[in-house]
């Protein structure tokens, strides 16, 4: 295992709840290394932090040590079968009402 990836897995490990689920795989292709991180669906709030503090900080640090060995190194996390995807109102929310035109539907602009 190289040093990027296992330091990755040993950081990664060390912030969710369910380490033995992590898996990270590391493809090296023309623009450097691409280590993909897969973790518990119920630890992605974990790995991504507060609006994405999280896993921005573990990319900085995985730059570090990519440039310690004269590598680019990126980290693509892997959405969990079953993610949140795109957001689906609630049925909770109250639906919009029309906006009333009437006083500007006769202008000729």
């Amino acid at each position: 295992m190289n040093s990027d990836q296992q330091f990755l897995e040993t950081v990664v490990k060390a912030i969710v709840n369910n380490p033995n689920d992590v898996k990270v795989e590391r493809v090296i292709d023309e623009r450097g290394v691409l280590l993909t991180l897969d973790v518990n669906p119920s630890d992605m709030g974990y790995v991504i932090g507060r609006s994405g503090q999280t896993a921005r900080a573990v990319r900085t640090l995985l730059k570090i040590v990519g440039a310690k060995n004269n590598a680019r190194v990126n980290l693509k996390i892997n959405e969990p079968v079953g993610g949140r995807g795109p957001r689906v109102a609630r049925t909770d929310e109250q639906p919009q009402q029309a906006i009333d035109t009437s006083a500007v539907d006769n202008l000729d602009i």
